[in-house]
């Protein structure tokens, strides 16, 4: 296929925005790009950092999606009905999002799950937080609904012609413009208006969780700033109320397991054996940094390191916006989510 240079360009800021873990983490983000009535879209489920080391696009016949968006008919939900078939030899399904970069009338958008953007956005106060900070700039607050079709459908509810940017209520950042440029032009603005200060985390008591997870299948993370979730009280105090994202309950699960005084990993995995529950790939230990599972894959690490992130900038009186019990279930029993779920436990996005 011959690509023309902005497609090219897109590729360039894909994997230069997928590899920075500010603004996406594991398999999460996307980024698509208009052309001849195709929409070229991020496959689900693999990442964006690979970009120009495989095939990751997927093309999507665009009018035909949008005009089944406005029928309301639920086969939009996956889009995959819409995959051009002939110009998609690899045989990649295209992102759970597809209909978000549909919706917005640019050429091109980025999305992307910015720790500086979630920080805010899971805040009972977000979008007024979001007004003051993006004063001039185009922008729309989206309150939470699943990713896919009931997105689409709140975004389309309040998107406006001139529309540039979406902030995404407990989810993350779509920004859009008529080139590659001016798109990761917006990014960076929009990213640097809505940063927070990051609170410093006391180090990690490496000796004590080492003690703590003798006997077990569970280890020292090898990125130290998963520990900050677990050394920086706040952080682990709001890691115990509940999901944040819907990134998290995917790789992570439902919620955070902070350990109770006098636990530790081998008593956690008994107790979750007698209950005949999955064990959590990381456990935090409230003052003293977390572990995690011996067999933990990347994508969950990724978004391990990314909780620490986001919870290190929201502030101690914030008030937050939990996702409910219906919400994490809704996601994990998400056949999409499920695909990307399998891909990541199976590794295929890393080859």
């Amino acid at each position: 296929m011959v690509r023309s240079s902005e497609f090219e360009a897109l590729l360039d800021v894909s994997a230069r925005v997928g590899a920075d873990p500010a603004l996406v983490q594991a398999a999460g983000g996307n980024t698509s790009i208009k052309e001849g009535g195709t929409l070229w879209i991020k496959a689900s489920g693999l990442w964006l950092m690979q970009a120009r080391q495989r095939d990751v696009m997927v093309p999507v016949a665009l009018d035909a999606l949008l005009d089944a968006l406005e029928r309301d008919d639920p086969s939009t939900e996956k889009a995959q009905d819409f995959v051009i078939a002939d110009r998609n030899p690899s045989g990649l399904r295209p992102s759970i999002e597809t209909t978000v970069h549909a919706l917005m009338p640019q050429k091109v958008v980025i999305h992307v799950h910015c720790v500086e953007t979630i920080a805010t956005a899971v805040q009972v106060d977000g979008e007024a937080i979001a007004a003051s900070k993006l004063a001039g700039i185009a922008h729309v607050f989206v309150p939470y609904a699943r990713p896919g079709l009931p997105l689409a459908k709140a975004i389309a509810a309040r998107i406006r012609p001139d529309t540039s940017v979406l902030i995404l209520g407990n989810h993350g950042l779509a920004v859009a413009g008529e080139t590659v440029a001016e798109a990761e032009a917006l990014l960076a603005v929009v990213s640097r208006r809505l940063a927070l200060a990051r609170r410093k985390a006391p180090e990690a008591d490496l000796s004590t969780l080492s003690r703590l997870a003798v006997g077990s299948g569970y280890t020292l993370p090898d990125d130290g700033l998963i520990h900050d979730a677990a050394t920086d009280l706040t952080s682990c105090r709001i890691a115990a109320g509940g999901s944040l994202y819907p990134d998290h309950v995917i790789f992570l699960g439902r919620g955070s397991f902070v350990a109770a005084p006098g636990d530790t990993a081998v008593s956690i995995e008994a107790q979750a054996q007698a209950e005949g529950v999955a064990l959590p790939p990381a456990l935090l230990f409230p003052g003293k940094g977390a572990l995690v599972s011996r067999e933990i894959n990347a994508g969950a690490a990724a978004m391990a390191r990314c909780l620490s992130d986001v919870l290190g900038r929201i502030d101690e009186g914030a008030r937050l916006r939990y996702l409910t019990d219906a919400e994490n279930a809704e996601l994990l029993g998400w056949d999409a989510e499920k695909y990307r779920q399998e891909l990541n436990r199976a590794g295929k996005a890393l080859q």
